[in-house]
């Protein structure tokens, strides 16, 4: 008796652990991550402006830089540094020095980055609008999803985590009821 509570509780909080990573990699998928110029990367050459056309960039985006190392950087700036290429006194500095630099988009607000040692003035600018992720597009044919988004707005971002905890639910399952 006492062997069969012990893996009842253990399957209890493998559930629990299980349920919470389902609902860490739900939040995390609605996020994109842009390569910076395409194919390309943060190079000279390349139109930013002409790039970040057309694109959403959503709050808790990523913005992930492939730049040569040794003679660039990303700085992010304000308008006026953005406007007239002033590299000094950025409001951060992206720069790792492994020429892959992430940057989070964790503000809705307008970014301005440039490539400093006078790349910026070869057009190495990029400005990109951070706005909230829009809600869910409601359903015309049933008035109550006007209130409540349905769950086949959500399928693609559900089905395969659900997929996963449900194999590693009776993984556990299967361990402790045969094991």
């Amino acid at each position: 008796m006492e062997v069969g509570e012990r893996g009842i509780g253990s399957a209890t909080v493998v559930l629990t652990l299980t349920l919470a990573m389902l609902l860490m990699m739900i939040s995390s998928v609605s996020s994109t991550r842009y390569i910076v110029g395409g194919n390309m990367g943060w190079t000279t050459n390349v139109n930013y402006t002409v790039w970040a056309k057309g694109k959403h960039f959503y709050l808790d985006d990523w913005l992930f830089f492939v730049y040569d190392r040794n003679m660039m950087n990303i700085l992010e700036v304000n308008k006026t540094a953005y406007d007239q290429c002033i590299e000094t006194h950025p409001l951060h500095n992206w720069t790792t020095g492994a020429g892959r630099d992430v940057v989070p988009l964790n503000v809705t607000r307008r970014y301005y980055f440039i490539s400093g040692k006078g790349f910026c003035y070869g057009g190495m600018k990029l400005s990109v609008e951070v706005e909230k992720l829009p809600p869910p597009p409601s359903s015309p044919l049933n008035e109550k999803s006007k209130s409540s988004p349905s769950l086949s707005s959500y399928r693609g971002r559900i089905v395969l985590p659900a997929v996963f905890a449900i194999a590693v639910v009776w993984d556990s399952f299967l361990r402790f009821w045969y094991y």
